[in-house]
């Protein structure tokens, strides 16, 4: 069974930083797109940022600048590296990786961020 499993969540005063990492578990075949969302109380989950296989990558506009996505190589493995942070960045961040077999969604780590 294909599992996404996050980690690196928490608790961050406004202009520091946090690293969320996400894995996949159960299957060694790689994603074609790897993404993290982000979901706040009473709002649709939104795309944060997103790598494709080929490294192309895309960001919300609020983001751009200060959050970096990356990807290893060989396993599947992403991380979200987020600097500059502030109050408006608050809220459950989930991973998702896709393929063509396949479509994927980690637990959801919550991100806090206090001014």
């Amino acid at each position: 069974q294909v599992r996404m499993v996050e980690s690196g969540g928490g608790s961050v005063q406004a202009g520091g930083s946090l690293r969320l990492s996400c894995t996949a578990s159960g299957t060694t075949l790689r994603f074609n797109i790897m993404a993290w969302y982000r979901q706040i109380p009473g709002k649709q989950r939104e795309m944060v940022a997103l790598i494709r296989d080929g490294g192309t990558v895309n960001y919300d506009d609020s983001v751009q600048g200060r959050f970096t996505i990356s990807r290893e190589k060989v396993r599947s493995t992403f991380y979200l590296q987020m600097n500059s942070l502030k109050p408006e960045d608050s809220g459950v961040y989930y991973c998702r990786q896709t393929a063509t077999w396949g479509d994927y969604w980690g637990q959801g780590t919550q991100v806090t961020v206090s001014s």
